[in-house]
Order: C-alpha cells, then sequence, then structure tokens
C-alpha cells in the first residue's frame, strides 16, 4: 500500500494552480446518461473517484474516450445494462447520481449500497424517498435496491434536510420525468449552479439553481454540449490554509474566490494576511495567528470539506477555539491524529472540539481517514518538526490529483513510496 513520506518544517513558496472540482465533475460525468449525443467534458480531475465513475459509465455500454489533460468524451447512446457492479459503485458514494438517469432512460436499475468516505450518516432515506415521489417501485433486499418505473412523473419533493447530492441527483431525475418538478430546501452550492448551466444548455429546462427553490420543467431528450469544470473551491481552500499554517508566500491560482467568501472572513479575523485578486489568492507571510471559533454551514457558509485543514491551522493560533461540525456526526475523529502530533484538542462530542494553541507538531506514523481529514494531515506533517509518514493516501488520492508532484514545486518535502 502506498504512503508518504514528509519532512515538515520546510518553507514554502511559489505558484500552486486549482485542478477542476471533484464535486462538479462527478455529477456532470454522471449526467451523461441523460442522453445518446456526444458530451466533450473538459478539466476533469485525474483522481481516483473519477476513474471509479468512469469505470462505472463503461460497464454501462457507456463509450467513453479519454483525451489529453483531462477530457473525456461520452456517449450513452447504447445502455447495455442497468445493474452497477459491486465492486465499483461500493467505492463510490457519488454512485447513486446515476440512478436516475437510468430510471428515465431504462425504466429500471439496481444499486448497491455506495461507499466513499466513513465521516457519519448519509441517509438514503431521503434518495429513496425522492425516487418514489417521481413514481418509481422500489424493492429493498441484502444486496440492495431495485428501483423500476413506467414512466417518472414530475412532483413536488422536499428535502428534509440540506443535501447537496440528494438536490443534484433529484435534479438529474427530474430532467427527462413528464411534467413539473418543485424541489424545495435544495442546496445552493456553486457545483450545482455550474451543473444545471450546462444542463439547460443542452436542453434542460431548469430554473432556480443556486436558490432553496428548483423548479424543473420535464423535456424528451438532451443534446449533446461542450463543458469545462469548473475550479475546486475546495482544493483551492486547502492550499491557501497551508500557506496559512506555514506562514508562507504561497499563491493559489486559477480559483474563483467568490466561492469562498466565508474561508476569507475567517482568515482575515485570524490574523492571515491575504491578497485576493479576480481568479487568485496570496498568502503573504509574516502575520501572527489568532484563534476564531469555527461553525461549519451549507453553503454559502464554511464548508465541512474544509473543516479539517482549518482545525490544523488553529493548532498554530494562539488562544482557544471551538470547531463545531454541523453537518457530519464523527468528522472530528481525526483530530485524535493531531494531538498524538503534538496538537492540544479536547474533543467534546461527535460534533465539537476545542483547539488550545499555538501547538508545536512533530513527526508521527498516521493513517489517513477520509479526503479531507487526509490532506488535513498532510498540512500537519508538512508544519511539524521531523518526518511523518502517512498511511491509506488512497483516501488523499480520491479527491486531491498527483498531490506530492504539485506540493514538492512549491517547496514542500513529500514524496510518495
Amino acid at each position: 500500500m502506498e504512503k508518504f513520506i514528509i519532512h515538515g518544517g520546510r518553507k514554502l513558496s511559489g505558484d500552486i494552480k486549482v485542478n477542476g472540482a471533484k464535486n462538479s465533475a462527478l455529477k456532470v460525468l454522471a449526467a451523461s446518461l441523460l442522453t445518446d449525443q456526444e458530451w466533450k467534458i473538459s478539466n476533469v480531475p485525474q483522481i481516483e473517484d473519477i476513474f471509479h465513475l468512469i469505470e462505472l459509465l463503461k460497464s454501462l455500454g457507456v463509450e467513453v474516450e479519454n483525451g489529453s489533460k483531462g477530457i473525456y468524451q461520452l456517449k450513452a447512446k447504447n445502455i447495455k445494462a442497468t445493474s452497477l457492479k459491486l465492486n465499483i459503485a461500493q467505492k463510490l458514494k457519488g454512485s447513486i447520481l446515476i440512478i436516475g438517469p437510468l430510471l428515465a432512460r431504462c425504466g429500471e436499475t439496481f444499486f448497491p449500497q455506495s461507499g466513499g468516505c466513513v465521516i457519519g450518516q448519509r441517509p438514503r432515506d431521503i434518495f429513496l424517498s425522492g425516487f418514489e415521489a417521481f413514481g418509481a417501485k422500489i424493492k429493498e433486499s441484502k444486496q440492495g435496491y431495485c428501483l423500476t418505473t413506467r414512466g417518472l412523473k414530475g412532483t413536488k419533493f422536499v428535502f428534509p434536510l440540506v443535501s447537496v447530492t440528494a438536490t443534484e441527483t433529484m435534479i438529474l431525475t427530474a430532467i427527462l420525468a413528464k411534467g413539473k418538478t418543485v424541489l424545495k430546501n435544495a442546496a445552493c452550492e456553486p457545483e450545482i449552479v455550474s451543473l444545471v448551466d450546462f444542463l439547460n444548455k443542452c436542453g434542460a429546462k431548469i430554473k432556480g439553481a443556486g436558490t432553496p427553490f428548483i423548479e424543473i420543467e420535464g423535456v424528451s431528450f438532451l443534446k449533446g454540449g461542450q463543458h469545462q469544470v469548473m475550479p475546486d473551491r475546495i482544493e483551492a481552500g486547502s492550499f491557501i490554509i497551508l500557506g496559512a499554517a506555514a506562514n508562507s508566500p504561497i499563491k493559489v491560482t486559477g480559483l474563483n474566490p467568490d466561492h469562498l467568501d466565508v474561508l476569507w472572513f475567517l482568515l482575515d479575523k485570524a490574523g492571515v494576511d491575504l491578497e485576493i485578486g479576480k481568479d487568485f489568492v496570496k498568502v503573504k507571510p509574516g502575520f501572527k495567528l489568532k484563534a476564531v471559533n469555527l461553525k461549519t454551514h451549507e453553503y454559502p457558509g464554511f464548508p465541512t470539506d474544509l473543516q479539517a485543514p482549518f482545525t490544523v491551522l488553529m493548532t498554530q493560533a494562539k488562544g482557544i477555539s471551538l470547531i463545531h461540525e454541523t453537518i457530519f456526526e464523527g468528522r472530528l475523529f481525526y483530530t485524535d491524529s493531531l494531538n498524538q502530533m503534538g496538537a492540544n484538542i479536547i474533543l467534546c462530542d461527535p460534533h465539537r472540539a476545542i483547539v488550545h494553541g499555538p501547538s508545536k507538531l512533530f513527526g508521527r506514523r498516521l493513517i489517513s481517514p477520509d479526503i479531507r481529514a487526509g490532506i488535513a494531515l498532510v498540512i500537519a506533517a508538512l508544519i511539524a518538526k521531523g518526518e511523518s509518514v502517512i498511511e491509506n493516501v488512497i483516501q488523499i488520492d480520491r479527491g486531491y490529483e498527483k498531490i506530492e508532484d504539485r506540493l514538492s514545486k512549491i517547496g514542500a518535502g513529500i514524496k510518495r513510496i
């Protein structure tokens, strides 16, 4: 199994470019099942989750041509299978995005329990209730769920809690459904707006993306098109937090700063000196970090995916910080690894942690539990004294493309073995 060897404490400097957004690319690629015409998708990150989804699409009969530099051409002209392969789907939480398009095109599908990160409960009931609202019949077995329909029909669906993946799944289910669909309490993330903008260019009729109220008029088909995946705001935030934690002049390029206004606000309160441009953000070293409290929230609030990196930053800040994770219980369990490195963090309950700083961190042997905690441990190792070994890096590879090569270019002492 591959691992990272990291020699911490080195000064970092230079530019690092943001790749395409994982949480956007997955949804656009899954949506290719809605049409029998060709889509060309560019700026797709070359990461494990993308590879799993492409493998899953191919197993269903989608023709996929992988060009250079993250360009994919997809054509779902002949869908040869409607059951998701167990060994692939269980590696990828986002596999459920495929269900709506398969129901619309084929009238039936089967999917097992999906995988991904183990960071708390992700209620499957929301998705099943949504599919039923569109007229699908569901049979549950030990192996998974069998769904059938004689034709999807537009519906009114209210999300019991805000969920990005559930919102996107119901959008994809509604596009080819007959009649009008109204989604209430929908998620508002920019990845949803980007997906809807592209779908509308291909012939969909969707209004309200980026708000809690989305209306969709069903259409009979979608046409082909081209789309460039938006920049990854989570990756951008991770790199900026690294620069702040290392107090180093790191310039992150190719991002949309408007997607991370809450992060910039909190970093300013913490004393971080930033230069924010049209498509870049630069850390200007020489500041002293001050402790600030953090509470995650659905967009436009602070992203749960940046909570772990920000907690690492607070271990270097003077004072006491309260980290409140409101979205996933259990997402703070990685703090035990930070304590092993010398941090002073008290885990109050599965949702809250108190960070006492500043703390000197020291290299340790660690295991990456999930994507975002994994990159947080990389950040901690880079600012720690001595050598760290991070195992299970395939979890980090699920969200960050060739991270060791990109960090090495800005001076990080990191290598994969």
